[in-house]
C-alpha cells in the first residue's frame, strides 16, 4: 500500500511541476536528493528540480542545489542543467 500511495504522490508532484508549480520543483528535488517517497537516490534529478526551482527564486532549492553539487562530478552537473533545459522546452514552462 505505500509504495502505491508513494507512485501517486510522485506522480502528483510531477503534474503540478508540469503546471509549473515550483514548490513541486523544490519537492521533487528534495524526493531524489533523499531517496524518499521509496526512489532510490538520483543527484543528477534531484539538482534538476533544484535548479529549476532556484532559477524561480527558492533560496532553499539555490542552498541544497549548491550542497549536492559538491557530490557530483562536473559531467554530472552538466547533464542536470540539460535535463532542466530539455524538460522546460518539453512542458513549455517558463522561469520567472
Amino acid at each position: 500500500m505505500g509504495t502505491k500511495n508513494n507512485t501517486f504522490q510522485i506522480d502528483s508532484r510531477l503534474q503540478q511541476a508540469a503546471r509549473g508549480d515550483s514548490e513541486a520543483w523544490f519537492d521533487l528535488g528534495m524526493v531524489f536528493s533523499t531517496g524518499s517517497a521509496g526512489l532510490d537516490v538520483d543527484l543528477i534529478a534531484a539538482h534538476k528540480w533544484f535548479n529549476l526551482a532556484a532559477l524561480n527564486g527558492n533560496l532553499r532549492a539555490q542552498e541544497c542545489r549548491a550542497e549536492i553539487a559538491d557530490f557530483m562530478s562536473a559531467v554530472e552537473i552538466s547533464e542536470a542543467q540539460k535535463q532542466a533545459r530539455a524538460w522546460l522546452r518539453e512542458t513549455g514552462n517558463r522561469l520567472n
